[in-house]
């Protein structure tokens, strides 16, 4: 079942990219593990499954400690500062940098284990209140502000859509998400290269491809 589902998933994420045009491989699918089981995610790693995101990280202590490093994992929630020990020596990838002060946690941990921590920058790309993230209009700065913390690599920016019943709503979201991105690119900033544009979760995954995104958050189209 699991094996099908992923099979599905990797089928649709295929066919958006021939239909934008672009290589299968430009696209990575981050695999949502935070309802699945253990043993769900050792049949979704059987079946090709190379990169897990967890939202908890409690959760995805508990889970590493069984799994290990057969996968990748990732940090698609909220990080609060207290977690930040945790998160830098278990996390590949942080999704979910949203501020300073965290960016500062990220950077003194990561230097304590003598690594460079990848991080994405949340972009708040919708205006809601229930969601974190910066404003796009103070990313510039933000990310200019970042380029003193020299344990932090910043590959790119992540957002989350608006939950909607048509998943074309929020296109018009991961298209200003794409276009900052290329916008600051364009700025040439001495801290980064944004390349990664996470966006696009089980409902809108095929509209943030044909948007731009090239990893996908995906957890419901394979645990379900």
């Amino acid at each position: 079942m699991i094996a099908d589902n992923i099979k599905n998933v990797t089928q649709r994420i295929a066919r958006c990219c021939e239909k934008s045009g672009r290589l299968v491989d430009d696209v990575q699918l981050v695999c949502v593990t935070k309802e699945a089981s253990v043993e769900e995610i050792d049949q979704a790693i059987e079946a090709g499954i190379r990169i897990v995101g967890e939202s908890r990280i409690q959760d995805a202590m508990a889970k590493h400690r069984i799994i290990g490093d057969r996968v990748t994992w990732h940090l698609i929630g909220h990080l609060q500062t207290n977690k930040v020990k945790d998160a830098v020596k278990m996390f590949s990838l942080i999704h979910s940098l949203d501020s300073l002060r965290l960016a500062k946690e990220i950077n003194k941990e990561a230097e304590k284990l003598g690594k460079v921590q990848d991080v994405l920058v949340q972009v708040n790309i919708s205006g809601e209140e229930t969601k974190f993230g910066i404003a796009p209009g103070g990313i510039v700065e933000f990310l200019k502000q970042l380029s003193s913390y020299r344990n932090i690599n910043i590959k790119g920016l992540m957002t989350i859509a608006p939950e909607v019943d048509d998943a074309e709503k929020v296109r018009p979201y991961f298209r200003a998400l794409r276009q900052l991105r290329d916008k600051i690119n364009a700025m040439h900033l001495a801290s980064c290269e944004l390349s990664i544009l996470s966006m696009g979760m089980t409902n809108d995954f095929e509209v943030a491809i044909e948007e731009g995104a090239n990893m996908v958050r995906i957890g419901r189209a394979i645990f379900r």
